[in-house]
């Protein structure tokens, strides 16, 4: 552990906010925060919004319910727009959402949907809250950005939320947000309570080279070699294995006669949801590959718990790891009733 009012970390933090801009595709202001991926979702929230501001939720699972969660929680008037589980938003549903009510100030929305697999089409919705009707737009990217194309200022994305253990390569325990222009104008007359997720503090000791709180000190370290490998490798080259090995995923999973839960048009490149098939028993399939053939899957959560599980590949993964899970996937899947199709045919 080094001072974290010293110099050896205002020479790390330095760093560490130069190399996230790079990354993030921002000139907008970034800060780490020590706390989970929600932690930076709860920040975009109070930061940015008062009590009583009515709040355009675009839910496609899981985490998208939590960000709208997080809003009503502290006191906003939430509108849910909810797509059926495995589906994108659609675009042409958000415009018209927002036609309808003008006094929603803000859309919270999550980028890269990880319990069920789908990818929203961030550029065509922020063209719509950002181009049309000049919102708010706050965006969980805690599974995409760094793993799949998110250019911040490009989109026009006014906060920005991840964390660490993602496609960064870190240990979890660092959130990572980027604020832009917007978001600071609407933080002077946000009301919602904030102290320990108060980013105009975080602004005010990261220009010492500071941060407000204790900092994660060990996970910064560790976040500071992912940043350097993803930028010797090129952002580029990152989502583009990330699409191959996403491709390869969907391919082998079908090939054993398999179902995908996701929309193939939108299904994700850094999580792959699968239909646990009639009769087998989810909970026993990813025990069996856990215990046997020590591959760790997840499965499902809220009402998706028993029916689908769930196949992650994002950061530090190749092609090799993809192929060995769809060979555990084959020997196991018989153990709990299933027969892969390879099998059938023969």
């Amino acid at each position: 552990m080094i001072n974290h009012r010293g110099p050896e970390f205002k020479e790390l933090i330095e760093r560490l906010t130069a190399n996230l801009k790079k990354l993030f595709l921002t000139k907008n202001d970034v800060f780490f925060l020590t706390a989970s991926g929600t932690g930076a979702m709860e920040a975009a929230v109070v930061n940015t919004l008062s009590p009583g501001d009515k709040v355009l939720s675009v839910t496609t699972g899981v985490f998208g319910q939590r960000f709208a969660n997080i809003a009503k929680a502290y006191g906003a008037n939430v509108q849910d727009l909810t797509v059926e589980y495995g589906q994108a938003a659609e675009p042409e549903t958000v415009r018209r959402a927002l036609r309808a009510d003008p006094a929603i100030r803000a859309v919270v929305i999550t980028h890269n949907e990880t319990s069920t697999g789908v990818t929203n089409d961030l550029a065509a919705i922020s063209r719509i809250v950002k181009g049309e009707f000049d919102k708010l737009l706050l965006v969980d990217a805690v599974s995409s950005i760094g793993s799949i194309p998110l250019p911040v200022d490009e989109w026009q994305c006014d906060i920005v939320a991840t964390g660490s253990q993602k496609g960064w390569m870190a240990p979890p325990g660092i959130a990572m947000i980027s604020v832009g222009p917007k978001a600071w104008e609407a933080s002077k007359t946000a009301k919602m309570p904030r102290f320990y997720f108060d980013l105009t503090a975080a602004k005010n000791y990261l220009e010492r080279a500071q941060t407000p709180w204790t900092p994660a000190l060990s996970v910064l370290y560790g976040l500071d070699v992912g940043l350097q490998k993803m930028l010797k490798v090129g952002l580029d080259n990152v989502h583009r294995k990330q699409a191959r090995i996403g491709q390869l995923c969907r391919e082998g999973v079908k090939s054993l006669g398999l179902s995908l839960l996701a929309d193939e048009r939108h299904a994700s490149n850094t999580v792959t949801a699968v239909k646990v098939p009639a009769g087998v028993d989810g909970g026993k399939l990813v025990g069996t590959l856990r215990t046997e053939h020590n591959v760790v899957l997840a499965g499902g959560q809220g009402p998706l718990t028993g029916k689908i599980f769930r196949i992650g590949h994002l950061g530090w993964v190749e092609e090799s790891d993809i192929q060995a899970v769809l060979e555990a996937l084959r020997q196991a899947l018989p153990k709990v009733g299933f027969t892969p199709a390879a099998a059938r045919r023969s």
